[in-house]
């Protein structure tokens, strides 16, 4: 059973960075693909970032295009969510997932973090 563990998330000003990684144990990241999702207060949790097994293909939400950027590095086994250009509507947790198939879908997504809570202020 993998388990996935997310760090790095927050308080931070509008404008700035954050970098989120989520490390996997238990399991072979290289086998799924990763995804980012989020839920502020209130609301329905998002999809937010993909990463395909080999990392060569990427997919973001349109909220977060060109703001934030989805890695990977399977020798460590870990997923990173560079995120930048923060905004107060990206305060949410964010979750690390990882998926068979690489989806937008968070149902199609079988193992998930716990989640890190990013707060931005304005």
């Amino acid at each position: 059973q993998m388990q996935l563990v997310e760090s790095g998330g927050g308080l931070v000003q509008a404008g700035g960075s954050l970098r989120l990684s989520c490390a996997a144990s238990g399991g072979t990241l290289s086998s799924y693909a990763m995804g980012w999702f989020r839920q502020a207060p209130g609301k329905q949790r998002e999809f937010v970032c993909t990463i395909r097994r080999s990392g060569g293909s990427t997919y973001y939400a349109d909220s977060v295009k060109g703001r934030f950027n989805i890695s990977r590095d399977n020798a460590k086994n870990t997923v990173y969510l560079q995120m930048n250009s923060l905004k107060p509507e990206d305060t949410a947790v964010y979750y690390c997932a990882a998926s068979m198939w690489g989806s937008f879908r968070e149902y199609e997504y079988q193992y998930w973090g716990q989640g890190t809570q990013v707060t931005v202020s304005s």
